[in-house]
């Protein structure tokens, strides 16, 4: 006799047309007979696989041989591609678990049937659909592409890709613990040339989800998200919308900076706009050792990775183009309630090891048997979201403490921060602008802010600041005059 749930899920199933199909209808290539499909289906069927023991996805193990020069070698043809716009990625050996896609229109999923044929091989052949693309009308770039466990990524609007997402992260930051649920089918439908709602099921060890991601291109990429996440088991450190990048090096630890490109990121910068509407802007390290901060808010705006720095002559990369790359701003929609925008980062020698990663903890402990829904703006674009008339922070160095020329200070390091914008306009060394600075971890030695001579709008705060072993020291600066607040709040480490 089947179960209960074992009969919920083979009904959620078949109603969403994961059983096999009828023959292919005639004339219609690769696509399968036409089941009903809804997003209340889909939340349906996540919420009854939650109550299954998980079944990881089988990889195809072939796919193992078919490295990255090889998987480029694979593309799929262009006369096939599907919804007015949508191509498909190749199983390589970075991505060797096939998904499922299905096209829906006018309430009904018909599912995309894999043949080899679909795509135009130079030596290894193809084996399998890992992942899905939205192309431009003209076909000749995309924009957005979902491939590999739950990362996702947009080419934003520039024409030029850099850091990730994910729908979920699971106890990222805890040593052996971390999990990487997949995105296991998808279903797609054309909303216009530039428009598609892109539907997703999401499965792993300790959660399963509904996700729904209304997309388009609007001078960047800007998808309205919907997620519905159901907990297997209880996990210690839930993220939610995860934002994945790479700092190799910028011109705050130069002494990293072992290529000749003077600077190598995707972000220079997390960016926070908190329930109370205070900026925080927290410059990216490449940490000696792995680190984890929280910050505190309680119904937050807002907060991404951003690369604030769009200065060619910073990076110097005509391949690579750093100053291109897209920013990922996250903005919660409803009230998300108490909880903390975590920032993970790890050490890399490397450009090819994305080591940041910046998602919401809620307050309220991820337990099992709990279903938790968020609704969320993601924004892929060049803009900087934190753009106000307020003064920005533009850079940051460390360095020596102490007076140049003169003997270094023991046991101190120099930070120096440039603030830019209009609330700094007129201002001069009379007018009373101070650095206000809080030190953790260690001791304020001096600190000074002045106008930079020759810079409109630009004031830089030198602090010495001394640091104990082991550190970090954890500082908190911003530009006030009187009472008034004139920018944003900077909080940056020293180790």
């Amino acid at each position: 006799m089947i179960d209960t749930d074992r009969r919920e899920l083979l009904a959620a199933l078949a109603a969403l047309g994961f059983l096999p199909a009828p023959a292919l209808a005639a004339g219609i290539a690769d696509l399968g007979a036409p089941r009903p499909f809804s997003w209340a289906m889909l939340q349906q069927h996540a919420e009854a696989l939650a109550r299954r023991p998980y079944r990881a996805p089988a990889k195809i193990a072939a796919a193992a041989s078919i490295d990255y020069d090889a998987a480029g070698g694979i593309a799929y043809r262009a006369d096939r591609t599907l919804a007015g716009g949508i191509r498909l990625f190749p199983v390589g050996k970075y991505a060797q678990t096939p998904v499922a896609v299905g096209l829906v229109q006018d309430g009904a999923a018909r599912p995309v049937q894999f043949s080899p044929d679909m795509f135009v091989s130079k030596g290894a052949k193809a084996l399998g659909i890992s992942g899905i693309q939205l192309m431009s009308p003209n076909g000749k770039s995309n924009w957005l592409a979902f491939q590999g466990a739950s990362y996702f990524r947009s080419a934003g609007a520039q024409d030029q890709y850099g850091l990730s997402a994910r729908g979920i992260a699971i106890d990222t930051g805890i040593a052996g613990k971390e999990e990487f649920p997949a995105f296991t089918e998808f279903w797609i439908e054309k909303n216009g040339p530039w428009a598609y709602t892109i539907y997703a099921l999401l499965d792993g060890e300790s959660v399963t989800g509904a996700y729904r991601f209304v997309s388009r291109f609007d001078h960047g990429v800007v998808q309205d998200v919907s997620a519905v996440i159901h907990l297997r088991r209880s996990v210690e450190r839930l993220g939610i919308a995860p934002a994945t990048s790479m700092f190799w090096y910028g011109e705050g630890n130069r002494a990293a900076a072992v290529d000749w490109r003077p600077e190598i990121h995707d972000s220079d910068g997390l960016a926070m706009a908190t329930g109370a509407g205070e900026h925080i802007w927290r410059p990216l390290e490449n940490p000696p050792h792995a680190t984890l901060d929280s910050f505190q808010d309680d119904n937050p705006r807002g907060f991404g990775l951003i690369q604030r720095d769009r200065d060619f002559g910073h990076y110097q990369d005509d391949g690579a183009f750093y100053d291109r790359r897209p920013n990922l701003w996250i903005e919660p929609k409803g009230k998300w309630g108490r909880g903390a925008v975590t920032l993970f980062a790890f050490p890399t020698a490397s450009e090819t090891v994305d080591n940041i990663v910046a998602f919401w903890v809620p307050a309220e402990p991820a337990t099992k048997g709990k279903k938790l829904a968020f609704d969320y703006r993601l924004t892929w674009n060049s803009l900087d979201p934190l753009a106000t008339a307020n003064a920005r922070a533009v850079a940051c160095w460390t360095g020596v403490a102490g007076r140049p020329g003169q003997t270094p200070i023991a046991g101190a390091r120099k930070l120096v921060v440039d603030f830019l914008g209009d609330s700094l306009r007129g201002l001069d060394i009379h007018s009373g602008v101070t650095a206000a600075i809080d030190v953790g971890g260690g001791k304020l030695l001096s600190n000074h802010a002045y106008p930079v001579i020759g810079q409109s709008e630009r004031w830089r705060v030198m602090a010495d600041i001394a640091v104990p072993p082991p550190g970090p020291t954890n500082i908190r600066l911003f530009l006030k005059r009187g009472s008034a607040t004139l920018g944003e709040t900077v909080l940056t480490q020293i180790f």
